[in-house]
């Protein structure tokens, strides 16, 4: 039986394992998935290891980025993002290949695709700069969207940080994406700091967190009259894509 999974620091919030048992089950796939927690990025090795019927791995936080140093192929996405979400592994004899791709960005057009009409400003912020941001980057740029950066600490151009947010400049970004792990279970009362007092109705907010299905951030955000999607969409499509890239290579 072949086997997938997941791997990330902390787990418990991931929908992963429902799913994929869910279409294996309904599909009649002689393979399992499961969820390994790893805090360290160190430990894939062992994990491989001991593992031989793992053939292919899903990526979460924090590991997207730093999981790109054990792939030995990245497709376009991936190299483009610099973040891998999604592995393949190739197992010949006692050589093990890693192959990374990203499908992220596959499941943020897909999410994103319903408001696109409704953007007057194609201007957005995105919150965070982890490896789940950088796929919603990409996704922009190849709509020609521009977009703003906020984190805790502006480093680098194109930045803010969230004390930098106005009003003036809340009006000129349509378009807000949580791309951080805030509100995510367990800590479901948590939400990025911008000024939700700005928000109205011409706003659409997107949180990638599908886990609750409304965030603290979307219901800040309802409040206001603005548009809301949750990462659900994009989790169900980047797994598909995920699902996509192992069926075909075994």
């Amino acid at each position: 039986m072949k086997l997938y999974g997941l791997i990330g620091k902390k787990l418990s919030h991931s929908f992963s394992k429902n799913y994929f048992d869910k279409k294996f089950s309904e599909n009649n796939i002689d393979a399992a998935y499961e969820l390994f927690e790893i805090a360290d990025i160190e430990q894939l090795h062992e994990l491989i290891s001991t593992h031989p019927d793992l053939v292919g791995l899903n990526v979460t936080i924090p590991h997207k980025q730093k999981i790109i140093a054990y792939c030995s192929n990245l497709d376009k996405a991936a190299q483009m993002t610099g973040a891998v979400n999604t592995v393949l592994i190739t197992r010949k004899n006692a050589l093990i290949e890693l192959t990374g791709y990203n499908t992220d960005v596959i499941g943020f057009d897909t999410l994103i695709k319903p408001v696109l009409s409704k953007l007057q400003k194609p201007k957005a912020l995105i919150l965070g700069t982890g490896g789940a941001s950088k796929a919603v980057q990409y996704s922009l740029r190849s709509k020609g969207i521009g977009y703003t950066l906020v984190s805790r600490q502006a480093s680098k151009p194109n930045q803010i940080n969230y004390a930098m947010l106005t009003a003036s400049f809340l009006r000129g970004h349509q378009l807000i994406i949580n791309t951080t792990p805030l509100g995510m279970f367990p800590d479901i009362e948590s939400r990025p700091p911008i000024p939700y007092q700005y928000l109205n109705e011409n706003h659409i907010l997107i949180d990638l967190i599908y886990n609750p299905e409304e965030t603290a951030f979307l219901r800040a955000g309802k409040t206001h009259m603005t548009i809301t999607l949750n990462g659900l969409t994009m989790l169900k499509s980047q797994a598909d894509a995920a699902w996509a890239i192992w069926s075909k290579n075994h």
